[in-house]
């Protein structure tokens, strides 16, 4: 099985940190939208897990998600989960507000690769 965007990021993140908390919030992108669905954080404890474990852990919100978009926590790796709330708190209202943000975390599809946020282009209107 060929490794995924997901588990290189994974991997580099872990050897860079020795530990980190991520900031997940799934997203539903349809005909040029992206809604926010769900949210939560996680404590990345090793590199063990793969984009398939993680994707099973997404399914199980219940929400029908087809983008991802994860975020460390701090720069000081593990953070509390008071803060970890907080932080995501904070996170949801700001994307709530600018769906650019985005591009500021690490962006996934439902393959676990590496998605990119452009700027949409005004599109003329249809005419019947």
């Amino acid at each position: 099985m060929s490794d995924t965007d997901f588990d290189d990021w994974v991997r580099a993140t872990y050897a860079e940190t020795d530990g980190f908390t991520v900031l997940i919030v799934l997203l539903g992108i349809e005909g040029g939208r992206v809604d926010l669905l769900k949210s939560a954080h996680l404590h990345v404890i090793g590199d063990e897990i793969r984009w398939p474990d993680m994707a099973a852990h997404l399914d199980g919100s219940g929400a029908p998600w087809n983008g991802v978009v994860m975020f460390r926590a701090g720069r000081e790796g593990l953070v509390a989960d008071d803060i970890a709330r907080d932080r995501l708190d904070q996170l949801v209202r700001a994307l709530n507000g600018d769906r650019t943000l985005i591009r500021d975390g690490e962006f996934f599809n439902r393959d676990g690769l590496r998605l990119r946020l452009d700027d949409a282009e005004p599109q003329p209107p249809v005419l019947n």
